[in-house]
């Protein structure tokens, strides 16, 4: 992985699970430039239990609100 990756706008985020500290610091730098997800876990962390925590570090969670029809004095219309 290098640094092109982390700075392109179609990437959302990154995981520098096993990147060396120099590199990490690196792609940590090329990805602010757009406000890119980074997840730097500590190496003991990952052996320990990689577990869900490295997928919901990257989760999103947006709401739609969507209009059912018109909620006037009528009653509702759902």
């Amino acid at each position: 992985m290098g640094p092109h990756l982390a700075a392109h706008q179609d990437v959302n985020a990154i995981d520098l699970t096993g990147a060396d500290a120099e590199l990490a610091r690196d792609l940590e730098i090329a990805a602010a430039d757009n406000l890119k997800r980074v997840l730097r876990p500590r190496t003991e962390d990952f052996a320990e239990s990689p577990g869900t925590d490295r997928m919901t570090a990257f989760l999103e969670t947006k709401t739609v609100w969507h209009p059912t029809g018109s909620l006037g004095a009528s009653g509702s219309s759902y």
